[in-house]
């Protein structure tokens, strides 16, 4: 991957925030330091050695999680041994070490932290936004992130302002059809609240429902702390 680190710059007058950028290629990631923006999208499409690879891990690996602090140099043995020698391994092993490789170039990072799960049940079922400056999702099989759009959403029902109810009935959003949805396969950077102003601002998102003996397999990719 080809992706060179960048560095946030402030500009002369406060821009709103909270918009989303998405496209084809991977250069699109680097939108992720445009101050307005709280979410950027690769629509990636998966080749089908990938797909197959993921059927198979979580077949084999139903209750699959590895989680590791790792480097660009060491992801692909840690996952690999986590997950077996056979060929299905090394493909799935070699696409996370590229993304950690792309995620540690695009923040100039050294050790990131790494979570691979196959999941039957929604990690984080309510939406909520995450206390970090940015996390990379990506959904190798299943169904994948719901978020909303910063515009569409009343911050003020998060967390205990929801006061217990659903959130199809909290008042987050208007309406359902305000929800977006990640597919298989996209590559998301998700700002956090601890990216520098970009407080009050993070990516509102949750898990997606799983149907029974439906599973996903999902990894998450963050900074972690120096």
């Amino acid at each position: 991957m080809s992706l060179t680190a960048h560095s946030s710059l402030k500009s002369e007058e406060p821009k709103e925030k909270g918009y989303f950028k998405e496209g084809n290629n991977l250069d699109t990631l680097g939108d992720i330091y445009q101050e307005d923006t709280n979410m950027v999208i690769w629509k990636r499409e998966l080749d089908k050695a990938i797909q197959k690879a993921a059927n198979v891990i979580i077949d084999t690996n139903p209750s699959l999680e590895i989680s590791r602090v790792v480097s660009p140099d060491d992801t692909y043995a840690e996952i690999r041994n986590a997950l077996g020698l056979s060929e299905n391994a090394s493909i799935i092993s070699k696409d996370v070490a590229n993304l950690v490789d792309m995620f540690c170039t695009l923040f100039d990072l050294k050790q990131v932290g790494l979570r691979l799960a196959v999941l039957d049940r929604a990690m984080c079922p309510r939406f909520h936004v995450d206390r970090v400056p940015c996390r990379l999702l990506t959904t190798y099989l299943g169904v994948a992130t719901e978020w909303l759009p910063h515009h569409n959403a009343d911050r003020s029902r998060l967390g205990i302002g929801n006061q217990g109810k659903p959130d199809e009935e909290s008042g987050i959003m208007n309406s359902d059809k305000d929800i977006k949805y990640l597919n298989q396969g996209d590559v998301a950077l998700l700002k956090g609240e601890a990216w520098e102003g970009n407080e009050g601002s993070g990516l509102i998102h949750r898990s997606p429902t799983l149907d029974s003996n439906s599973r996903r397999l999902l990894l998450t990719i963050d900074f972690i702390d120096s």
